[in-house]
């Protein structure tokens, strides 16, 4: 994780890696076929730790809030401020042949299906207009996933944000 967050995806290799914990440039291979089987393991705990972060801030502002999508925007956004690299990394498509790695694709459902739940939760709250689930959760996802690498890259312009806090354009984003 500290090579990805210093190095990047490009910097991340098994041989790095060995350097890294001080053993033999072989030794990682002994945990991981190949740097694919790396990533895979990086982007499923990754998504693990989404899934935890994401469900935590949905069963705690479930019955309190009235901004259900905000609280999960802005989560999704501070885990991607926690950890860029692994954010990035996760979301790069580096990991080819996803199918290859079943954790991988089993949480990846999870996360999706997650939103899914709250999308519904939301629609039954009347928090989100009535629609197809897929189509609410394709535009949700695009314009938080979107927002997020905006700030990641620190991309929005300065006049959109001298007035305001990220927080405060992510809630004019989601509203």
């Amino acid at each position: 994780m500290e090579i990805l967050s210093e190095k990047g995806i490009e910097g991340l290799s098994l041989r790095n890696v060995a350097k890294k914990v001080g053993v033999s440039h072989t030794a990682p291979y002994n945990h991981f076929s190949n740097k694919q089987a790396l990533l895979a393991a990086i982007s499923t705990v990754g998504h693990e730790q989404l899934y935890q972060t994401l469900s935590g801030s949905f069963n705690k502002c479930k019955h309190s809030s009235t901004k259900i999508i905000y609280e999960i925007a802005w989560s999704y956004l501070q885990f991607a401020l926690d950890d860029p690299g692994k954010f990035k990394l996760m979301f790069s498509g580096a990991l080819e042949e996803e199918r290859d790695h079943p954790a991988y694709v089993e949480i990846s459902r999870k996360n999706i299906s997650l939103l899914e739940e709250i999308i519904v939760y939301c629609q039954k709250k009347g928090q989100i207009a009535d629609g197809k689930v897929e189509s609410i959760a394709t535009r949700l996802w695009s314009v938080v996933h979107g927002f997020t690498h905006l700030v990641l890259e620190d991309q929005f312009p300065r006049e959109y944000v001298q007035d305001q806090s990220i927080k405060e354009l992510l809630k004019m984003v989601i509203s």
